[in-house]
């Protein structure tokens, strides 16, 4: 059923940046694969229990029966991987200059807005050596080090006397040389897309400037949480902020920072992308787009927890958000037989011996469109395999505990070499 076929192209493109968007456009998709209508890849059902059978036995193995204590998909397991920093950087605010809880929930918001944006497929080759640990990490793990690593050392800042902040000022003196040289790249040790992961905060710099009715008037991303306190109400000794203004604030705060791609009544949609299977079907201009908006997605469910645990708010209607629809939950379905490619439709890379294909084709935007909803189904199958609910397992820590990390482990047993995706993305640092 086509939601949107009487909305103007104005309506239509408001509408494909909601988060409600994603599941139906991706439903769609879902529904021409069923009756086999797919462009690219062919779609079969009944290997979905052995995802639910592999992640139930991964999670068995890491958590034993404690699956409470997953934690939610977020930058902050990043950001921590191998050793805390994230609790210790907020730590060292209090024995410097003492910020009050609010100006804390400021500088975590701003450190996490610019981890995410950094966080694109880096490569196969490139890592970053921590200096304090002397511990190694590649991916996002990597990235992810090397940007607190970078706020600490007040690379986002504009004022001297602060260094734990991220403005706008700062921003727009970034270079590809600066940030090349922070994340260690050599011609040994090269990253994937340095100008477009510098053109990214680059674009913030504009954004934050444009938009001081989120940002403020010194263009701060954690001064978002000023923009959201009067939509808030309490609830008890909490302050309750609605998931729907989080992404609005996000969506429309930062659009501009996006390559322009698609428009649609003269509005940039960001991260959405035509899919050709629903052509056929399609009555009216911009019926064949699908929404994604995998990054800002991806840093909502980050800033969801910098609030739950730092401004200590709650946030309601996290139903509506979806799972990520990157590589390794995708690479996932394909990697166990959920997914197939179809014979002939990608051209195979002459040294992997891998399909690839440029983040803007169309058979991406299906290959992700699927990943959205099987990831809804995974998530439905792994909590049948373990006998849990929504409740006591939501899609948040199934996305953490189970399907990004089992999409990363499948992908290393079947290509050990590299640990790559099935499909190889030609990545801009914009998209994934």
């Amino acid at each position: 059923m086509n939601l949107t076929s009487e909305l103007s192209s104005n309506q239509k493109a408001a509408y494909l940046r909601t988060l409600p968007s994603i599941r139906e456009r991706c439903g769609r998709v879902f529904e021409l694969a069923k009756e086999g209508k797919l462009e690219y890849f062919d779609y079969h059902p009944e290997k979905e229990s052995d995802v639910a059978a592999y992640c139930g036995k991964a999670m068995r193995r890491d958590y034993g029966t404690n699956f409470s204590e997953i934690k939610p998909h977020s930058r902050w397991r990043h950001l921590d991987t191998g050793v805390g920093r994230v609790i210790p950087v907020i730590a060292k605010w209090s024995a410097i200059d003492q910020p009050n809880a609010k100006e804390e929930a400021r500088r975590t918001i701003d450190l996490f807005v610019v981890s995410v944006l950094l966080d694109a497929g880096a490569g196969s080759a490139w890592s970053y050596t921590e200096k304090s640990s002397g511990m190694n990490f590649s991916r996002s793990e990597g990235l992810a080090v090397a940007s607190i690593h970078m706020f600490e050392g007040g690379f986002f800042s504009s004022d001297e006397r602060q260094k734990y902040r991220v403005d706008a000022e700062g921003l727009s003196k970034v270079t590809p040389e600066r940030v090349a040289e922070a994340m260690q790249v050599t011609e040994s040790n090269p990253m994937v897309a340095v100008e477009g992961r510098t053109s990214l905060l680059f674009n913030l710099s504009k954004a934050l400037k444009a938009n001081p009715e989120f940002f403020g008037a010194e263009g701060r991303p954690g001064n978002i949480i000023d923009f959201l306190e009067p939509h808030t109400q309490i609830d008890g000794d909490k302050k309750v902020v609605s998931i729907s203004v989080l992404w609005h604030c996000l969506i429309e705060g930062l659009n501009s920072i996006w390559p322009s791609r698609h428009s649609l009544g003269g509005v940039a949609l960001g991260d959405v992308w035509p899919c050709t299977a629903l052509k056929p079907t399609s009555t009216a201009e911009g019926d064949e787009f699908v929404p994604f908006h995998k990054l800002t997605m991806w840093l909502t469910y980050s800033l969801v927890e910098v609030f739950q645990r730092v401004a200590k708010w709650r946030v309601d209607g996290l139903d509506d958000m979806t799972g990520l629809p990157e590589y390794r939950n995708g690479g996932l379905f394909v990697d166990l037989g959920v997914l197939s490619l179809k014979p002939g439709v990608l051209p195979i890379d002459e040294r992997s011996g891998l399909p690839h294909a440029a983040p803007s084709h169309a058979a991406v935007a299906e290959w992700r469109a699927m990943t959205v909803i099987l990831l809804d189904r995974a998530a439905d199958g792994i909590r049948k395999e373990l006998g849990l609910t929504t409740a006591e397992l939501s899609l948040a820590q199934i996305l953490e505990g189970a399907t990004w990390k089992c999409g990363r482990e499948i992908a290393k047993e079947k290509r050990p070499e590299t640990g790559g995706s099935p499909i190889e993305i030609d990545s801009d640092g914009t998209v994934f």
